[in-house]
């Protein structure tokens, strides 16, 4: 058999530079190896590319076949010069293709670890598997996201062998990522098929995270995140203040996007305080608050345990100029400048300014 050649009655059109072919080993010379390409022609493979297999043409004989790829159609002795190796590597990446395309479940050994993820090979191709992309029940849940305690967890994954699916490659780059969760994807499709937004569910806390807790609930052991914001209506600067890993909660599904993940909220069954923040401040008011947080918008500042205001940048200038009239942990007068309860919104301007 020939690939990449076409037969029109008695006219055959050859190959060309890149095609992949096949041929029949007719000859072995001492750092030389002779393929009947016919009706093609003789290949031959050489120089470099028969160094670089030397240890796949160890082991055959005259006889056998082999698949190649063209690198030159007619060198000075009229040979077709052949790369087993690149015929090897593409036929390689193109099988692993195909496992992606089946969805094919694949048991890879894990031969090392980052602090991104796995590392390990399938048929000899390095892969990697993403952090992100390990099942629930492997997930490293550390406090505070200690990137080097999330490392000793994932370097006792070494030498184990874990089911994964392909999920992404691309041979010109030698990336090939990989994914434990994906193999339970169709299984966990269908049972939240039985889940829709705003239905409450009992659980358990399964993880806690600096960016908020995991929780587990429903059939099937489900796994879904609560969000530091929607762990309650105060400003929250450490998940584990709020919950500890097996605590049992109600919780409300927010959102299940189209990746199978589930988002949740704790806060969203618990009375809203700002329902009622007109009947405590109104605008113009000067109200006594606590600096709790700085970001790149402004200042929050705590007004009540579950009512934070901003004091917007703006309203200083800088930075700079802000950091040097608030202190986080002071408390000062603010006056109100507007509220918004629907958007829980409360807009506040240093009373001294």
């Amino acid at each position: 058999m020939i690939k990449n050649i076409k037969k029109t009655k008695d006219i055959v059109t050859p190959p060309s530079i890149g095609s992949l072919i096949e041929g029949k080993i007719v000859a072995r010379g001492r750092s030389s190896v002779f393929v009947d390409l016919s009706p093609c022609g003789t290949g031959i493979i050489y120089g470099q590319e028969f160094y670089d297999a030397k240890e796949v043409l160890k082991n055959l004989k005259i006889g056998d076949k082999v698949s190649a790829k063209i690198t030159e159609l007619d060198n000075e002795e009229g040979y077709k010069e052949l790369s087993l190796m690149d015929a090897t590597k593409e036929f390689t990446w193109e099988k692993i293709r195909e496992k992606k395309e089946k969805g094919e479940i694949l048991e890879v050994q894990i031969l090392g670890a980052n602090k991104g993820g796995l590392l390990g090979n399938v048929e000899g191709v390095p892969a990697f598997l993403p952090v992100s992309q390990l099942s629930p029940e492997h997930y490293p849940r550390i406090e505070n996201g200690d990137k080097q305690k999330i490392l000793e967890e994932l370097q006792k994954f070494v030498g184990k062998p874990l089911q994964v699916k392909v999920i992404d490659l691309d041979p010109r780059e030698n990336k090939l990522i990989l994914s434990e969760k994906a193999k339970e994807e169709e299984k966990i499709k269908e049972i939240l098929k039985e889940y829709k937004a705003e239905d409450i569910v009992d659980g358990e806390i399964s993880g806690v995270a600096d960016f908020g807790a995991f929780i587990k609930f429903g059939k099937g052991n489900l796994e879904g995140l609560i969000h530091i914001s929607e762990l309650d209506w105060q400003l929250i600067g450490d998940p584990s203040e709020v919950v500890k890993v097996g605590q049992k909660v109600k919780a409300q599904i927010i959102n299940i996007n189209k990746n199978n993940q589930v988002f949740l909220s704790l806060k969203r069954l618990k009375k809203d305080p700002w329902t009622e923040v007109g009947d405590k401040f109104k605008k113009g008011d000067v109200a006594r608050g606590k600096v709790v947080k700085f970001n790149p918008y402004g200042a929050f500042v705590q007004l009540t345990p579950e009512i934070c205001g901003l004091s917007h940048i703006s309203e200083f200038g800088t930075k700079i100029k802000m950091e040097e009239s608030l202190k986080i942990g002071e408390s000062y007068d603010f006056k109100i400048s507007s509220i918004d309860s629907v958007e829980h919104r409360i807009s506040l301007k240093l009373a001294s300014k």
